[in-house]
């Protein structure tokens, strides 16, 4: 039970590491996302089908989704369409691209395809359970992902990025072209997105089109949750609060599954519950402190 909430909170932990990029750095709520994940899964398991190396189909994904990320800012930017909306136009036609990638098929089972998590179980059955292999696998990749971010938000160009989304007329007054920055930032996160996606298929064991329905819901959640366990301004800690964040919520979403039947809740109504927590959050987050801090000023 454990081992598989940690499974699923690092594989979808690096999609909300991406809705952190966009959501809190850029400020730019970007909808590509519930496309972008589902073309990483796409793009995987026509790739594996075909007998190519997982570690190139990982690559092949992640630049997918950076060209959708890429389609998303450049209609925000050149066409002057809200960033909120270019995210839904691109979200919408990727669910055509998605489908002409796999073949016109709503699905593709990996069950019988040698994806990485089975040669690394087949690797490491003399030596321990596959689950566990999988699990060790997913922590390196992970810590790797971590490392990588934190180190291009340490360079000038991760800092300009990062004072972007608080102040563009500064980055502008500097004589930096804002748009050229977050087109990379909203390329960097969905191509991070797609890698999720494709991690999540040969996890699951499939590739489906509707595999993105919701994904950026589950991604804010996972941020908001996180901000609960640390707080911090290093960056270090604030891209691993929101792998953390993502571990929780799906210990939350399972502890819904399992024991939701206590108060009437079925598996139709874990949407709600997501919706639930974010406004949990956001609520907590705007009044919480604040209540908190005018309490302890007038108890002293």
């Amino acid at each position: 039970m454990i081992q598989g909430i940690i499974l699923e909170g690092l594989v979808y932990g690096i999609m909300a590491l991406a809705v952190f990029i966009t959501f809190r750095v850029l400020d730019f709520a970007d909808l590509t996302v519930d496309g972008s994940f589902p073309l990483g899964s796409a793009v995987m398991a026509m790739l594996l089908t075909a007998g190519v190396n997982p570690f190139f189909a990982i690559g092949a994904a992640f630049l997918a989704g950076s060209l959708a990320g890429a389609v998303t800012a450049v209609i925000h930017s050149k066409l002057k369409i809200p960033g909120l909306l270019a995210g839904i136009l691109t979200m919408t036609m990727l669910y055509s691209i998605n489908l002409r990638i796999m073949g016109n098929r709503a699905n593709i089972s990996l069950l019988r395809v040698d994806t990485l998590f089975r040669q690394i179980s087949e690797l490491a059955a003399p030596w321990m359970p596959s689950e566990y292999a999988i699990l060790l696998f997913l922590v390196l990749f992970t810590g790797i992902v971590l490392f990588f971010t934190n180190i291009f938000f340490h360079t000038d160009f991760g800092i300009t990025m990062g004072a972007l989304g608080s102040n563009q007329q500064m980055i502008t007054s500097q004589g930096m072209n804002p748009e050229v920055i977050k087109l990379l930032g909203i390329s960097l996160s969905n191509g991070l997105v797609a890698i999720s996606g494709a991690l999540a298929a040969m996890y699951q064991g499939f590739a489906d089109i509707n595999a993105g329905t919701g994904t950026v819901v589950a991604g804010l959640a996972s941020v908001m949750i996180g901000e609960f366990l640390l707080r911090s301004n290093k960056i270090e800690l604030l891209t691993l609060r929101v792998i953390l964040g993502s571990i929780l919520y799906r210990a939350i979403m399972f502890a819904g599954r399992q024991y939701g039947y206590l108060v009437k809740l079925t598996a139709n109504d874990l949407k709600l519950i997501t919706g639930l927590l974010i406004i949990s959050c956001l609520v907590i987050s705007k009044y919480g402190s604040g209540r908190l801090f005018n309490w302890k000023r007038k108890k002293s």
